[in-house]
């Protein structure tokens, strides 16, 4: 008699949800970047070859968006990732810190194996 138990979680939660997840708290400043501008734009988050670990993170204001891309809506702020990217950051959180030394959006990143000190670029 098998008595292993299938895990239930993944089920529960939507796919989409699975691949990159974003904070209510940088939802909420994205939201208030966004508020002056245009109807229709968002936050593109990308990653791009370069920095000193080898890949980084790039943040764009934009309105260009393509079929493929993984869409994050919460607390009225609009992400945007391209499936491109969603390779390297695949499982990772997006959230936003402030505190007395400043305030920065933070990707918590489980495949990579090594960042900067800053943490705005990392290698797989």
């Amino acid at each position: 008699m098998d008595t292993t138990l299938a895990p239930t979680q993944a089920a529960d939660v939507p796919a989409v949800e699975l691949e990159f997840t974003v904070t209510d708290a940088a939802a909420r400043r994205i939201g208030q970047i966004l508020s002056p501008e245009p109807p229709g734009t968002f936050l593109r988050l990308s990653v791009e070859g370069g920095g000193c670990s080898g890949f980084s993170y790039k943040y764009d204001v934009t309105r260009e968006q393509t079929e493929d891309d993984l869409v994050i809506e919460k607390e009225g702020a609009k992400i945007v990732v391209d499936r491109l990217s969603l390779d390297y950051i695949k499982g990772s959180q997006l959230d936003y810190k402030a505190d007395l030394m400043g305030s920065a959006f933070k990707i918590s990143n489980p495949l990579a194996t090594a960042k900067c000190g800053c943490g705005s670029s990392f290698a797989v």
